[in-house]
């Protein structure tokens, strides 16, 4: 498939994966998890992943990962993923992710690889020192979406990249080979809380890595401290405007609106149409209320499933069954199209 062609010829699918490193916040809620969960419905099948295989790209305790890979499976299920709408499976017990993972170590250029800003940030001065692993990833992460076939890739602002190189990697596979077998995905970015921010800083992205606990909301939260987080998130002492455009320059006061937005299933604009001319000290409880009653299903949820972590196993072996049921078609005919003797 050559640059402007489409994906009219593959099925639609999507895939997408979160990485198993442990502490699943707001962000991770309304960036992918909530909108995964609405998007199974669209009559479009769904693999989502929890890609442990690029988390031990950086050491990994072995137990912190077992249970990481475990709670992000719970947080997928108690957010709204049903294991049987959608295939949710982690990467590792599906061997063809590493397989396609070195075939595109072979098609992948060195040059883009140190492009990807990614490995810039997380290498950074002490590259030499840095794994193959965490430099190769991108052509993993490539095979992690092609081996399905894909064609849609609901991925946040900041992981557009890894979809733009997945394309170029698709794109040369199907040049060099002189075949039409992998689709070029597109990259779905969509909602109002794609990159939610620090509640303590408006203009950096909410982490679990922040020293500071007040700037983000865990998943597993109890309603007490969430509330208590969004009395304290960081505000201006301005009014709330009543159209999108005010809210140019007060990174804090569009924070807490893309959330209010997001949780509540609203644009913008819908949000401040309600809330307009409200103090902050008004908005607050708003907030504090409608988080609370979103989030607390879920961490209770998260917290039974997380009791009987033989029920999330047996759900993880049941989904690598069904996406090796897909994949292994993919990988038998990529062997062939490379000229692999099976």
């Amino acid at each position: 498939m050559t640059e402007g062609q489409t994906n009219s010829a593959f099925t639609p699918r999507v895939f997408s994966g979160i990485q198993p490193s442990g502490g699943l916040t707001l962000g991770n809620y309304l960036g992918a998890l909530k909108r995964f969960a609405d998007s199974q419905n669209s009559g479009v099948e769904s693999i989502f992943c929890m890609v442990d295989m690029h988390a031990i790209t950086v050491w990994q305790d072995p137990a912190n990962l077992r249970r990481a890979t475990r709670e992000l499976c719970a947080g997928f299920i108690a957010s709204g993923v049903d294991p049987e709408k959608s295939v949710l499976f982690n990467q590792s017990q599906v061997a063809g992710h590493a397989e396609l993972g070195w075939i595109f170590n072979c098609v992948a250029r060195m040059g883009w690889m140190q492009r990807m800003t990614q490995w810039k940030d997380k290498a950074g001065k002490n590259s030499q020192n840095a794994s193959l692993g965490l430099f190769a990833y991108p052509a993993l992460m490539a095979a992690d979406i092609l081996l399905y076939h894909a064609t849609h890739v609901p991925v946040g602002e900041d992981q557009k990249q890894h979809v733009e190189l997945t394309r170029d990697i698709a794109t040369k596979f199907n040049h060099d080979y002189g075949v039409d077998f992998f689709p070029i995905p597109e990259p779905v970015i969509e909602g109002a809380a794609t990159r939610v921010m620090s509640l303590r800083d408006g203009t950096k992205k909410m982490s679990k890595s922040d020293p500071s606990d007040m700037s983000r909301i865990n998943m597993t939260d109890d309603a007490d401290t969430v509330a208590a987080k969004i009395r304290k998130a960081r505000t201006d002492p301005d009014a709330l405007p009543s159209e999108v455009d005010g809210l140019e320059g007060r990174a804090e006061a569009r924070n807490l609106v893309n959330i209010y937005a997001a949780l509540n299933d609203q644009t913008q604009a819908e949000v401040l149409a309600d809330v307009g001319g409200k103090q902050f000290s008004e908005f607050k409880p708003m907030l504090a209320d409608l988080a609370v009653s979103k989030l607390s299903p879920i961490s209770t949820e998260m917290a039974r499933l997380m009791e009987t972590p033989d029920e999330i196993d047996a759900i993880l072996r049941r989904g690598a069954e069904r996406a090796r049921e897909i994949a292994d078609p993919v990988i038998r005919q990529t062997r062939d199209i490379v000229g692999m003797v099976s």
